[in-house]
């Protein structure tokens, strides 16, 4: 076991703090979903504004009442016959349709994703929902019929229909969708080049799957798409110039004819394009544009949803004051870690790291400071330490980090780092309520028996922590397991 209470300069304090908290509290009410907790037996304990929204009712009015009692009559047998007994069974049942009675009588179809959160110690748990609006999906579900109608005469196309079907089924990922959308169009219409490109979070375009030969020219037909919000097609060279300036030559030059684009817009916002390149001249008749757009129109609709799936995953494994892993997804990475650690016999510290003080800050300075502090040591913590490493916060004023690839004395040089820029002052803290950080340190490596579970990690990491503070605070210990 080895000790230590040296004393380091960190940095500068952080400027100020930013709010998490705020953010996620408008993403939750705002999410372009409406967002249900229940208790086991359907009891609505939690909603958000979207939700509301979506049935007339105001979030306190549905706080209390059965889920099940905000149906039609035929969703009501379905969801208590079908839907409620598969989820208990199964855990979760996802794209379930229901259709939702408002508060003025009008129906709302929905899709419905929910998931059963079980209980502390065979205690009841609670049932989490996202409640899509399908209005939309009705409606571009009767626009494939109706372009699949007027696309008989075309082998290619009721393939392309085909494929986009299964496609919007299956995908999981944005990769798996635009992969399938890219693949689909060239077959449809017999492209030279098909591609999907979306727009990143700089604003510009990237090509997210299938073949794009003008990536790098200055003249693309994509960019026209996205100015005028509408399919745009030039059936030959000849004619290109006069709907994008210097197209004609761009075209030439890669020995391509015709090319066809068409934005992917999610509530009206351009997503990215879906383009089409042909090596001869090529006019689209309307029924090709339509089939087009029907295609784009919904692996735009798909588009955001994955993103929002994604959003959702990623709040359910972060903290929401800091922003840091949360206590779930520590466990999923030391269990991982642990995995690694046996098979490689690679050293790893994990750091199990307490406030000294902080219970002063909350109690003198109030909960609102004390919230800053978490947040601004969050941030400290980041700074000290590698991106590939993960921090979390564990619970109330406790941080775990977990380090790959790092012995004793390297575990050191980082604890010695947290406690440094710990003590540093902080944003709303007065000097007589100072803070450090008291570090217990379980190292992992060739010695580490087999059968040592991430449980057993902590709490030896825990305890540790606890030798640190009982021998003064803003203290190191390390233990082997």
């Amino acid at each position: 076991m080895l000790t230590s209470d040296s004393s380091q300069t960190g940095p500068a304090p952080l400027a100020g703090a930013e709010h998490p908290v705020a953010d996620f509290e408008d993403l939750f009410h705002n999410a372009p979903c409406g967002y249900v907790v229940t208790t086991n037996d359907g009891v609505i304990t939690t909603t958000n504004t979207a939700f509301a929204t979506m049935t007339g009712y105001g979030c306190h009015e549905l706080v209390g009442r059965r889920f099940a009692d905000l149906l039609t009559p035929g969703s009501q047998l379905f969801h208590e016959t079908r839907h409620f007994p598969v989820l208990h069974l199964r855990g979760r049942a996802d794209e379930i349709a229901l259709v939702l009675q408002r508060a003025d009588g009008t129906h709302l179809p929905t899709l419905v994703n929910s998931f059963v959160v079980p209980g502390n110690d065979g205690a009841p748990g609670e049932i989490r929902i996202a409640v899509f609006d399908s209005t939309e999906r009705r409606d571009y579900e009767q626009d494939l019929l109706e372009a699949r109608r007027a696309a008989e005469s075309s082998e290619s196309y009721v393939r392309a229909l085909q494929q986009a079907s299964s496609a919007f089924t299956l995908a999981d990922t944005e990769e798996e969708l635009t992969t399938a959308i890219a693949e689909s169009i060239r077959e449809a219409f017999t492209a030279t080049h098909a591609s999907v490109l979306l727009i990143n979070s700089d604003g510009d375009l990237e090509l997210a799957a299938g073949s794009h030969p003008l990536r790098d020219a200055e003249a693309t037909i994509e960019a026209a798409a996205l100015a005028f919000g509408r399919t745009v097609a030039v059936s030959n060279s000849d004619m290109a110039d006069s709907v994008v300036p210097g197209l004609t030559e761009t075209l030439r030059e890669a020995r391509l004819e015709a090319a066809c684009a068409t934005p992917l817009l999610d509530k009206g916002k351009p997503a990215g394009v879906v383009v089409c390149y042909f090596g001869r001249e090529r006019h689209l008749a309307d029924n090709a544009i339509e089939l087009m757009e029907t295609l784009a129109r919904q692996s735009a609709h798909v588009l955001a949803r994955l993103r929002l799936q994604e959003q959702l995953a990623e709040l359910a494994l972060n903290d929401q004051l800091t922003g840091l892993a949360n206590r779930k997804l520590l466990e999923e990475r030391l269990d991982q870690t642990l995995a690694t650690v046996i098979r490689t016999q690679r050293a790893v510290a994990v750091l199990f790291l307490d406030l000294d003080g902080f219970k002063v800050v909350n109690d003198v300075c109030g909960h609102v400071v004390g919230d800053s502090v978490l947040q601004q040591v969050s941030e400290r913590l980041r700074s000290v330490v590698r991106t590939a490493d993960t921090i979390g916060r564990y619970g109330g004023d406790e941080f775990v980090i977990i380090c790959d690839d790092t012995d004793a004395d390297a575990a050191m040089v980082i604890a010695d780092r947290i406690r440094a820029v710990v003590r540093e002052p902080l944003v709303g803290v007065p000097d007589s309520c100072p803070i450090s950080a008291s570090v217990g340190v379980a190292l992992l490596g060739a010695g580490t028996n087999p059968a040592v579970s991430s449980d057993n990690v902590l709490q030896l990491a825990d305890a540790a922590m606890y030798t640190s503070k009982n021998a003064g605070k803003d203290r190191v210990t390390i233990v082997s397991v």
